[in-house]
């Protein structure tokens, strides 16, 4: 069989103890891994015009699952259903985090690659919002390069959170559309469901903030669907990625979810490029009296507190820059 014909590629949408499910040409295929994928070719570091595209070395690449769920793939059949993967297609985009190796360095973990939206899912009330960790997730959206919809659920507890009007406000002024739903009233689900169709979208958020029964609303079903795959949570350390899985929406699209994602730990992001990745900061980057090397906390002539002092930027935001900024 001929692996770069087009035939031959497909999408990983289910992954669980090493074995791959993906989708092609309208059939289901059951596969492993090459152990070429598990390899990483080292070449000379010389001038790669002065020498010839030898390996020098092959190292075993451990450390990681090298395949996400929405990976595009070449593979080869092995018969009754199965198959192998034998190559991952370059991501048009990836949603990843740090992922701690004990005794090695922080390597990176793709959790979800070519999704094409991002939907923080909280609630107004029971439990109320922790800003803090949505403006985490929205910053490791921005870190993607992935545009983000809030979803705020249960709308018809508003009575309990007064002053959620203000707080959302916030998101609002920075430029975040924010889509507040009730999966018992259905209040906002058909706006929900134009958002998500024909896009692979990707949803974070804490348990108890509603997301299977507003799943269940999206498209009967799905939400228990999900909470079976989310029994094997997403930990924090080695190989923790261990069941995923990419869910069809009967209206277009589809739809994955983060079981015990509790939060995204910023990978690849460094301590002075963080105010990028927060828009209402970007444009104040580099206009401090020390410039770039402004940390945006006690210097003086400080654009971005500045900012803060004029109302322009949000004090929640900037204390969540600063918490940020203090991990990395």
């Amino acid at each position: 069989m001929n692996i770069n014909d087009e035939d031959d590629i497909a999408v990983v949408f289910r992954k669980t103890l090493g074995h791959y499910t993906v989708r092609a040409r309208g059939r289901e295929l059951d596969c492993v891994l090459s152990s070429l994928i598990h390899k990483q070719l080292i070449f000379p570091t010389a001038d790669p015009t002065s020498l010839r595209r030898t390996v020098r070395e092959v190292r075993e690449i451990d450390h990681v699952d090298p395949v996400a769920i929405g990976d595009r793939v070449r593979y080869v059949e092995a018969g009754d259903g199965r198959g192998m993967i034998v190559e991952v297609l370059p991501r048009h985009t990836k949603l990843s985090r740090p992922a701690p190796v004990p005794g090695q360095r922080v390597f990176e973990q793709v959790i979800v690659s070519n999704a094409d939206l991002v939907l923080p899912v909280f609630s107004l009330a029971n439990p109320t919002p922790r800003w803090g960790l949505l403006d985490r997730y929205l910053v490791s959206a921005e870190a993607a390069d992935l545009p983000s919809l809030i979803v705020i659920n249960k709308l018809d507890l508003a009575w309990k959170n007064p002053g959620f009007d203000e707080e959302i406000e916030i998101y609002r002024r920075v430029g975040y559309p924010v889509l507040l739903v009730s999966a018992i009233t259905g209040e906002g689900v058909e706006e929900l469901k134009r958002a998500l169709q024909g896009r692979q979208s990707v949803l974070v958020g804490k348990s108890g903030v509603g997301k299977t029964s507003l799943l269940n609303a999206i498209q009967p079903g799905l939400g228990l669907r999900v909470k079976a795959v989310g029994a094997g949570e997403i930990g924090k350390g080695r190989h923790t990625t261990t069941h995923l899985e990419m869910f069809a929406l009967d209206f277009g699209g589809a739809l994955v979810d983060t079981p015990g994602m509790r939060e995204f730990g910023l990978w690849d992001v460094a301590g002075e490029d963080l105010a990028y990745l927060f828009p209402e900061m970007a444009d104040h980057v580099g206009q401090c009296k020390f410039g770039l090397s402004c940390r945006h906390d006690q210097e003086p002539g400080c654009a971005i507190r500045k900012a803060v002092m004029a109302g322009t930027i949000s004090p929640y935001r900037y204390q969540s820059y600063m918490r940020l900024r203090e991990e990395l």
